[in-house]
């Protein structure tokens, strides 16, 4: 195929999948993007945090020093959008706190310090004494808590919705069905769709926690199973212009991300299991968290309850690899931080498709 750039086929039109069509789109590739229902999975029931600092974990210092950049990529991303819709995606960067509901749980925050400090992380003491206004709405025997300054969040649904706006006016071209079929030859690849075929120069998968398509072979390593995640929408207390709270309660862990009007996303749940649904006792668990830690939750009207399956492999690191089939790349296992890395992921593909 000839073309003053190359054409590419992306799987998978999750936020991954529409920031990595529009980098691409906007390079001036001609981009076509599969996807029976864009951004109906994780991406849906993700809240938006950009909290690097905040999702620090033993084990995972590189994840860490990856996601430092996610804030700067993010903004340089809504700028590239902006400049192409006229609208720019609002990034808040009002920091994260972090507190314990109980003696058990505070132990958790100061093993979460330790970490923290041998990553190199910056974040501070801070006490209801000192800062009250922090502590608004938390209940009362919360008195201290750590700040990551740095973190941030932004709104998923508006990201999708500006990449989307984005993608099309790019010439991206969505092709809104599943994917039978995919392969490769020397020429370029194939992607088969219920109304035909599409052949492009090269491909990429980003189908998330969705796997391959068949036809294409999924390698020994890296591998990613499915984790369940459930968000709980809420209209309860503005705390927009305050840090982002997240919380240990009886060892889970919990978050709340406050917008503008006092529309609240809970989290976060994280099952091990494949099946995309709402369970009794994971709804219960959640609210009871909630409710611990934000009293006020108690009058609040439940708006909406969404889940998806977030992407994991075993050491809990993204990927961006060749497979087997020539021409045909796997961008996944973003897991939780799936928001937080798009434009990062998205880099990644500029970087494997020759222009």
């Amino acid at each position: 195929m000839t073309h003053e750039h190359s054409s590419v086929a992306v799987v998978g039109a999750g936020i991954i999948g529409l920031a990595t069509a529009f980098r691409l789109a906007r390079r001036g590739n001609a981009v076509t993007l599969f996807d029976a229902a864009p951004a109906t999975g994780a991406t849906r029931a993700a809240a938006g945090m950009i909290a690097p600092t905040a999702e620090i974990a033993p084990g995972e210092e590189s994840n860490y020093r990856f996601q430092r950049g996610a804030m700067d990529a993010w903004r340089a991303m809504a700028s590239e959008i902006a400049e192409v819709t006229g609208h720019e995606v609002g990034i808040v960067q009002t920091g994260t706190l972090i507190v314990g509901w109980d003696a058990s749980d505070r132990r958790l925050i100061e093993q979460f310090r330790t970490v923290a400090a041998e990553f190199g992380a910056p974040m501070r003491s801070v006490t209801r004494t000192d800062e009250p206004r922090l502590f608004e709405g938390l209940t009362t025997r919360i008195t201290e808590g750590l700040v990551m300054d740095d973190d941030g969040w932004l709104d998923p649904d508006e990201a999708v919705a500006q990449l989307m706006a984005a993608n099309e006016a790019l010439g991206v071209r969505l092709v809104r069905e599943q994917v039978r079929q995919a392969s490769a030859d020397e020429s370029g690849v194939r992607v088969v769709t219920e109304s035909g075929e599409t052949r492009a120069d090269y491909g990429i998968v980003t189908t998330g926690a969705g796997g391959l398509p068949n036809g294409l072979t999924v390698p020994k390593s890296p591998t990613v199973r499915p984790v369940r995640g459930v968000t709980v929408r809420v209209q309860s207390l503005d705390r927009s212009a305050l840090p982002t709270v997240r919380a240990y309660v009886r060892g889970r862990a919990f978050y709340m991300v406050s917008r503008p009007g006092g529309y609240c996303v809970l989290g976060a749940t994280a099952e091990e299991k494949s099946q995309p649904l709402v369970e009794v006792g994971e709804l219960q668990r959640l609210l009871r968290d909630g409710l611990d830690i934000v009293p006020e939750l108690e009058a609040a009207p439940l708006l909406e309850v969404r889940n998806g399956l977030r992407p994991a492999t075993p050491d809990l690191r993204p990927f961006f690899v060749a497979l087997e089939e020539p021409r045909w790349s796997w961008s996944s296992g973003h897991y939780r931080h799936g928001v937080t890395l798009a434009p990062l992921a998205a880099l990644d593909a500029l970087a494997a498709i020759p222009s």
